[in-house]
């Protein structure tokens, strides 16, 4: 990622809270794994949107483009998302990070990977 522009964004916290908002919507109705795969994917939301405070405009509108991605599925069916829809958000956001030169944060999907390096147990 690319820096462009110095100075806090406005539209970081905003876009912070969208993923807290939606993560918060999608604990009360799903359970583990797919609750973990939610939380790994906001964390690298999260991860991404400090991140591209400092980036250019076109690295910035590929994180909102992600965080829409996952925040926004869930409203087309009026219903919190299935396991299909959070696999895709991981494909989408897996795709945004590569391009943004930040492979360490590619979400894998197997909590097995994630135990083993991990130094600790995961969330």
């Amino acid at each position: 990622m690319s820096t462009g522009q110095h100075g806090h964004q406005p539209g970081t916290d905003v876009l912070i809270r969208k993923v807290d908002s939606h993560l918060a919507a999608l604990r009360v109705g799903l359970r583990a794994p797919e609750l973990e795969l939610a939380e790994r994917l906001a964390h690298c939301l999260r991860e991404l949107i400090v991140a591209s405070t400092q980036a250019s405009a076109a690295d910035r509108a590929q994180v909102r483009a992600a965080v829409h991605y996952f925040v926004l599925r869930r409203e087309s069916r009026g219903q919190l998302l299935p396991v299909r829809s959070l696999t895709a958000a991981q494909r989408f956001l897996n795709k945004v990070v590569i391009q943004l030169g930040r492979p360490d944060l590619v979400v894998d999907g197997r909590r097995e990977r994630e135990s083993v390096t991990s130094d600790g147990p995961s969330r």
